[in-house]
């Protein structure tokens, strides 16, 4: 591929010169005379740009039209015909950038919550109030937007995101169930505190690489017993969130802890919690375990019916995340990978897919965006990011 000079949307800059926001479209070969599309995407961290300088990258060509607008590239008008669907994409990138505002947002109160925890503080409940307020804003105007966000996440921030991915599902699970937006926020507010007892927890058991000993399992299970002092301390929490962060690891058959509550004993939300819980751990990657797909995630959540969770509850979660989630990757069946890019107002098995990768030729591709309603390809399987020898983070 020629350079693209004439371009009135593309330029060429250093690898040293890339900011959070500008989407990179191709990188440049000098040394081949070409251009290799590959890791196209808006950048989302700083990691996707020391990559780049690792892999010996000097320029990219990045497309200001699709760049944030907190880049400073000036946005030319277009009389294309396609000007609805790029500014549909705006619009959704737009609506990404928020989303990362508010999960990075959620995991700094998180962050300074835990310290003033560790100093013997008292938890204020305003902040995380306002907090759910945003959440729940950004899932009614586009949760697919912070599904692709959520979807980014790290092993070593586990316990930060994993805080604000539970308290985003039982938004989402929530808004499709049609509780209003005052039990939205309450359950928020849990999901956000639910793993809060875990500061006083030793940090060799909580971060052990591997299979904890009873004694250590034991020891881990106190989390709940700290949750509940720091509950008891803390003014302006309501039950239902006190519920979210107390219930997630009870059991329909008795057996879970910290009180051991069984059937009608665990309210609706709390059967919620306990679902959320456990399939965003599922398909977290962690310091001992890689992530599992949602597919895989579901059939363990349906194992776990009926002693351990509501086996109607589980379906329900099931038809609301929906078989491929936005933000999972999936593998179409000319043997391309993508991401589940957006699924509303549409059937589970026939998302937008935003393709990046070809398994068959062992290469990235030109980013392109299939809609499976207008297409004859179909979604042959979904795909653990473990599984695949490649970052899609850059495609996100």
């Amino acid at each position: 591929m020629s350079e693209p000079a004439e371009s009135v949307d593309l330029i060429k800059l250093p690898v040293s010169q890339l900011t959070l926001g500008m989407f990179v479209s191709a990188i440049d070969n000098n040394d081949k005379g070409q251009l290799a599309i590959t890791n196209a995407g808006q950048i989302k961290h700083k990691d996707a740009i020391l990559r780049l300088a690792k892999s010996g990258i000097k320029f990219v060509w990045v497309d200001t039209g699709r760049s944030a607008e907190h880049c400073g590239f000036k946005r030319k008008a277009s009389n294309d015909s396609s000007a609805g669907n790029k500014k549909s994409l705006l619009t959704r990138e737009k609506q990404q950038e928020q989303a990362q505002i508010i999960l990075t947002e959620a995991k700094d109160l998180i962050r300074k919550v835990l310290a003033e925890i560790f100093e013997g503080k008292a938890i204020e409940v305003k902040p995380f109030e306002t907090l759910a307020d945003s959440m729940i804003e950004s899932v009614f105007l586009d949760e697919d937007a912070l599904k692709c966000m959520s979807a980014l996440r790290s092993k070593d921030a586990y316990l930060l995101e994993h805080s604000v991915n539970v308290a985003f599902l039982l938004v989402t699970f929530g808004k499709y169930l049609k509780l209003d937006r005052a039990m939205l926020r309450e359950m928020a507010v849990g999901g956000i505190l639910h793993d809060i007892g875990k500061i006083k927890v030793d940090n060799k058991v909580l971060h052990k690489p591997g299979k904890l000993t009873p004694e250590e399992f034991e020891h881990m299970k106190l989390h709940q017993v700290y949750a509940l002092e720091i509950m008891n301390d803390t003014k302006g929490l309501s039950q239902i969130s006190k519920d979210i962060c107390l219930m997630h690891h009870e059991k329909l058959d008795g057996r879970g802890y910290p009180r051991g509550l069984k059937g009608d004993e665990i309210p609706r939300h709390g059967r919620m919690s306990c679902i959320v819980d456990i399939f965003d751990a599922l398909t977290a990657t962690r310091c001992y375990k890689e992530a599992m797909s949602p597919a895989a995630a579901f059939k363990i959540l349906l194992s776990l019916t009926p002693f351990h969770l509501g086996k109607e509850l589980v379906y329900e979660f099931i038809r609301c995340i929906g078989v491929y989630p936005v933000g999972s990757l999936v593998e179409l069946s000319d043997g391309r990978i993508g991401i589940v890019w957006a699924s509303k107002d549409r059937d589970a098995l026939h998302p937008i897919v935003k393709c990046f990768y070809s398994l068959k030729a062992k290469r990235y591709t030109e980013v392109t965006m299939v809609d499976l309603l207008k297409s004859e390809l179909h979604i042959e399987r979904g795909v653990s990011p473990s599984t695949l020898d490649i970052d899609p983070t850059p495609f996100y």
